[in-house]
């Protein structure tokens, strides 16, 4: 009898054992692979390392190596790879580029790339190829408003973002009255002067000259020599070498007027090239290096380790690209397979730890965030672009109401119009 017991208990404790044999089995043949087991997720990098836009396009590439560096190239356990191409500033070179990385190498999304003329000729090849893009510098500013591009994921700002708080900022409070303007002679120029030109006027401000510059401009005494003498300040927007070049020939030039300036024509991967010319310029950008918070000071400091030398906009632009890029595999547990889906995930990342300050995103995919009104000045021997105000939570519309603003054209040469021009 106890014989029996024992042997219809073991013969119980077996069919279990084979029970539970099977079931796990069957959860093996059913379960998603592991992340880790998946292909590389692969990443074509597009920027301008060579060309008018060399010195930041280096930063961008910088800022994203970093941020992938930190992550040991690997987010949601799937390893990232990396496929740089180079646009040399020049749209149909981007989308020479654009095409081999989409159609040859079958990149899984794109990220860059610097000039917004080149990104505003992708943006249409993106939507319909539906090849998921992250846009950390490109700054168009129908990008996100009249024509926004379904797979481009702007991670930075609107050209005219963070010149609208500047123009508003030298009538109120630099009590500027009249003033002339130089920049490019293409979109991130005029969409950039736009803005500051709206504000200015709006608040009563007179622009009485404005002035534009072509891409290749080397020498710009010609066009320094019509700028007049009588304004309070002189709106600029540069940025690269051609940043450089305005700044030093300006001070050559003798002119004392003071300068207010989109923050490009400041940025640190060309201050200290710069020089003294750049002293007491006061610009406005979404970040400033001289940042003083401790999660900026933080990627600062990881950043001269890496590289030798500080940051620049277009290094902590392409860190937080890649930051919103992560959020965005890590919302969908590494399966990017569905393009909408993953780039709807990408719009949901709202970032409080970002080195320029918290960022989220507005119903039209563009980010919300500060924007800081900087001065150069010398700190510790080093030019620095010092914040002396913040303007928080700013959106692409500023103050404007966005159905009004978006009833108006992009801002271009010709829009706004130039209230006291003779």
């Amino acid at each position: 009898m106890h014989r029996s017991k024992r042997s219809r208990a073991a013969l119980v404790r077996l069919l279990s054992f084979v029970a539970i044999l099977a079931v796990g089995t069957a959860f093996v043949g059913v379960s998603p692979a592991r992340a880790a087991d998946q292909p590389p997720i692969k990443v074509g990098f597009i920027s301008s390392l060579s060309g008018y836009f060399a010195a930041p396009g280096k930063y961008m590439e910088e800022g994203l190596k970093l941020y992938l560096q930190e992550h040991n190239y690997t987010i949601a356990g799937r390893k990232i790879v990396l496929d740089i191409a180079d646009d040399q500033g020049n749209p149909a070179v981007g989308l020479t580029q654009l095409r081999r990385l989409v159609e040859q190498d079958h990149v899984d999304v794109i990220f860059g790339p610097l000039s917004a003329a080149v990104g505003s000729a992708m943006a249409t090849y993106l939507d319909s190829h539906k090849t998921p893009a992250v846009f950390p510098i490109v700054s168009s500013d129908d990008l996100t408003q009249r024509t926004p591009a379904a797979y481009a994921v702007r991670t930075g700002w609107t050209s005219s973002q963070t010149t609208q708080p500047l123009g508003d900022y030298s009538y109120k409070t630099l009590k500027y009255r009249k003033v002339a303007t130089i920049a490019y002679d293409f979109s991130f120029g005029w969409e950039s002067i736009g803005g500051s030109v709206a504000t200015f006027q709006d608040d009563g401000g007179k622009v009485v000259k404005q002035i534009w510059t072509p891409l290749s401009t080397t020498d710009f005494s010609p066009y320094l020599s019509e700028l007049p003498r009588d304004v309070d300040a002189i709106m600029c927007s540069f940025s690269g070498s051609q940043a450089i070049n305005f700044m030093k020939q300006y001070k050559a030039f003798g002119l004392k007027t003071p300068l207010i300036c989109q923050g490009n024509s400041t940025d640190e991967s060309t201050l200290q090239t710069t020089g003294s010319a750049a002293l007491g310029a006061v610009t406005s950008l979404q970040y400033s290096a001289a940042l003083d918070t401790p999660t900026n000071k933080k990627f600062v400091a990881a950043y001269t380790k890496a590289y030798g030398h500080g940051p620049s906009y277009y290094g902590e632009g392409t860190y937080v690209g890649a930051m919103v890029l992560a959020g965005g595999i890590d919302a969908l547990h590494g399966d990017i397979s569905d393009p909408a889906a993953f780039v709807k995930a990408m719009r949901s990342v709202n970032l409080t730890n970002a080195p320029r300050g918290p960022i989220s995103f507005d119903s039209y995919g563009n980010p919300v965030e500060n924007v800081y009104i900087r001065k150069v000045e010398e700190v510790d021997g080093q030019l620095a672009n010092v914040v002396i105000q913040t303007d928080h939570n700013v959106s692409q519309f500023w103050t404007y109401n966005p159905a009004t603003f978006l009833r108006h054209p992009v801002y271009s040469r010709s829009y706004p119009p130039c209230n006291d021009c003779k």
